[in-house]
């Protein structure tokens, strides 16, 4: 009964499967058990709620042994219009694997005003017993998603990735592809509605030796969809022009000019797609790559005298709007993540002039973590400070103060003359095999290599509790949908 509970629960199989004759035959065949019965939804449940406290209490545990952990979240709305928050932790191991998990997807009844998404945000962390430990929390750029955030007592990140394709909305519109986008989603539109149209189209498909497929339509919500509309009409021109013509429909083809426009945009987007996807990768490290692919973004959208004037449009037009919006991230820790990734420590993603300042800002964290700076909370909690201790630190000496500041430079010195990490290589596995070398730098980079780039994960998550909700699960209680999705989550991902 076990395997088949654990089926369930990963693959998002619906509880009243149990009452498939179809499944039981084929256990019984499997089995040699003629007399096999399939348990009751009551027991599969029971069991389900079993196996859902048994993984917590492994992952909670696991959690105890991190030193730093950073979150995503985001809200969604269900089909029945229900507002679930989702909440995923990511963390690094004491052996420098990236780890990372769904904490909750909880049904909220409050309206979405920020001082209840602090709220519902300090509630997970407590019941996870995780709220001393946290560095970040990651969301969209959401009025009341970065207002709650402004109201709790770790740093805010906003997501790259939703910064990233706000800015392609925004510079597509008024930059002169408009007119041809709309055309497509018509042409998009003409066979999308029309089962037999579809089907003339994949029969062209087949004449022209192409492999099959549907056309795709671009949505304002749903990341790269207009790339991908425009690649597959650009697959698909021959069979596209031939249908149409044998339709005698209302509906034009894309002029020679029109496809060569569409090439254009295609090049453009296509850097947006690798960036998105790259910063969206849960097994590895992202935030320190964020600037990094920024930069990258910024010398593709350079203007060039073969362009265009609405591909100049669009690169200004991106340019400018992605730069406002780097402005609003978190640019400090980011400039951290990426001075303490052993690939990009150089930091020639930044001007000249902003190089010290996060070597700086590297040494201001050193020396706050400094033990002669600050005592440990286990020691302090031990023990009440004695006025003879503090004396002794009152009247320290700048001699002491000027070997401490020493000592700083000479750690970031020794990490600065290390040999750049190839860019295949993983900075973590870097750090683990140069942790004793770089002991005071190590746990700053553990802390900040942990935190994502994006809030993918809670999307992924969220695509995961649609998939639940919508198989004829309407009847689940909120409870239920959490055990369920957090299941299928920790069980595909402790597979991984």
């Amino acid at each position: 009964m076990n395997a088949l509970v654990i089926w369930i629960a990963k693959n998002c199989r619906p509880i009243n499967i149990v009452d498939d004759d179809g499944l039981r035959d084929i256990i019984r065949t499997a089995s040699g058990d003629a007399s096999y019965n399939m348990p009751s939804r009551g027991t599969i449940m029971s069991k389900i709620h079993t196996l859902y406290d048994d993984e917590k209490a492994r992952r909670m545990n696991t959690l105890q042994q991190a030193t730093h952990i950073a979150l995503t979240g985001d809200h969604w709305t269900s089909v029945s219009n229900d507002n679930y928050l989702g909440i995923t932790a990511h963390f690094v191991d004491k052996e420098w694997k990236l780890d990372s998990f769904a904490l909750t997807v909880s049904k909220t009844e409050e309206r979405q005003y920020a001082e209840a998404c602090a709220d519902h945000f300090l509630d997970v962390a407590r019941e996870w017993k995780i709220e001393d430990k946290l560095s970040t929390l990651g969301t969209d750029s959401a009025r009341n998603m970065v207002a709650a955030a402004r109201l709790l007592p770790f740093e805010h990140l906003p997501c790259t990735a939703h910064i990233l394709q706000r800015t392609v909305t925004v510079s597509i519109h008024g930059s002169g592809f408009e007119s041809v986008l709309a055309k497509c989603r018509k042409i998009v539109g003409h066979f999308k509605h029309s089962p037999s149209n579809a089907h003339e189209l994949m029969e062209q498909q087949v004449a022209c030796g192409q492999k099959q497929e549907s056309l795709v339509q671009d949505v304002t919500t749903r990341w790269n969809s207009t790339l991908e509309m425009v690649k597959r009409i650009q697959r698909n021109k021959s069979p596209l022009t031939t249908t149409l013509a044998q339709q005698k429909s209302n509906v034009a083809m894309l002029t020679t000019q029109e496809l060569a426009k569409l090439q254009k945009l295609e090049e453009l987007l296509e850097p947006c797609r690798y960036v998105t996807e790259l910063l969206g990768g849960e097994q590895y490290i992202s935030c320190s790559v964020v600037l990094p692919a920024l930069c990258h973004l910024f010398k593709i959208m350079e203007s060039t005298e073969d362009d265009p004037a609405y591909v100049v449009k669009f690169k200004n037009d991106f340019t400018s709007d992605l730069s406002k919006r780097k402005d609003s991230t978190n640019l400090t820790w980011l400039k951290i993540a990426t001075a303490i990734d052993p690939r990009f420590k150089d930091l020639k993603c930044l001007p000249k002039d902003e190089r010290n300042e996060v070597w700086a800002s590297l040494s201001k964290l050193l020396m706050a973590q400094s033990p002669g700076k600050q005592e440990s909370k286990e020691t302090t909690d031990q023990q009440p400070p004695k006025k003879r201790r503090i004396s002794v630190l009152l009247v320290s000496s700048d001699s002491e103060s000027d070997e401490e500041e020493e000592s700083i430079e000479q750690c970031l010195n020794r990490y600065k003359a290390e040999p750049k990490l190839h860019m295949e290589g993983c900075p973590l596995q870097w750090w683990k095999k140069r942790e004793a070398t770089h002991a005071r730098l190590a746990p700053i980079a553990c802390k900040y290599l942990s935190t994502p780039a994006t809030t993918v994960p809670c999307e992924r998550l969220f695509s995961l509790s649609g998939h639940i909700i919508q198989k004829k699960r309407a009847t689940l209680s909120p409870d239920n949908v959490n055990r369920l999705v957090c299941l299928s989550n920790w069980l595909n991902v402790k597979e991984d």
